[in-house]
């Protein structure tokens, strides 16, 4: 059984939705929304392979998840 606890997740996701009146019937949505928007760094376990020797204890090597991402879009309801 693996007693060893590795470094935190954190992942910060946020978005922005606003929407304009264009005219009686139809709306016009902008939509701005970030994913891990702080960019924080996530790190791997050091025990993510199964070869547990005296060499790699305790070093991380990897990591996990991707890095910040923006995504745009513009929507018209009609």
């Amino acid at each position: 059984m693996n007693q060893v606890h590795g470094p935190a997740y954190n992942s910060l996701d946020f978005s922005i939705f606003k929407r304009f009146r264009t005219t009686e019937t139809t709306n016009l949505e902008f939509r701005a929304e970030f994913f891990n928007f702080l960019n924080h760094p996530n790190f791997g376990t050091s025990l993510a392979d199964s070869n547990y020797n005296d060499k790699t204890f305790g070093i991380i090597n990897n990591s996990l998840g991707t890095g910040r991402q923006t995504q745009f879009a513009l929507k018209w309801y009609f």
